[in-house]
């Protein structure tokens, strides 16, 4: 697996440009740029490709939907080096109304683990009534917590911080792990 992910923790960026699309930047914990995104604004079916830097040179990993907006969608990772399906990530359609929900599958399909934001009150609060309440939440495998996700709040960049400390065995890929939280970013704002 490639140095770009034996980080623990890592910082996602979202800058939205209106026109191009959005711009992720994602950063070790020592503020070094370690992955890049630019996202096609007006797509239809999502296709997000992580490049180990801003020349969009090397392509690291691909994350791409089945279908073209689904409520339920499901999107597949893969290593875009080696060609392995890494795992899919598929949001749970009417229980991410209030509060998101994803499930995590291994490369051949199997329920291996959850992310689920921090509580449905919170939810209910950042959907309802303001966004300026920071999203969490927490990657579980097997019912064992593996990561964190949290969101700095900034009204003009989108800010997630993934924390793999607590994911020493490292059950969760980190590459599964980082794609679920560049989509969480992606998908912010066109959700129920």
């Amino acid at each position: 697996m490639n140095d770009k992910f034996s980080h623990t923790q890592f910082l996602v960026r979202k800058k939205v440009l209106s026109l191009v699309g959005a711009k992720f930047h994602i950063y070790d914990n020592q503020e070094q740029l370690v992955m890049f995104s630019q996202m096609k604004a007006f797509k239809l079916k999502e296709d997000i490709r992580l490049y180990s830097d801003e020349s969009m040179q090397e392509e690291l990993i691909t994350i791409q939907a089945r279908s073209v907006i689904d409520f339920s969608a499901t999107y597949d990772v893969v290593d875009a080096v080696t060609g392995e399906h890494i795992g899919s990530l598929r949001r749970k359609g009417m229980k991410s109304i209030l509060k998101d929900e994803w499930i995590i599958q291994d490369k051949d399909e199997t329920e291996i683990g959850l992310i689920k934001e921090d509580s449905a009150l919170m939810a209910l609060l950042r959907r309802f009534l303001t966004n300026l309440i920071p999203q969490k939440f927490n990657v579980t495998l097997g019912g064992v917590q593996s990561a964190v996700f949290y969101q700095n709040f900034n009204p003009f960049v989108s800010k997630l911080n993934v924390d793999f400390l607590i994911n020493r065995d490292r059950q969760l890929d980190r590459r599964l792990g980082l794609a679920a939280a560049v989509l969480l970013l992606a998908i912010d704002g066109k959700q129920g």
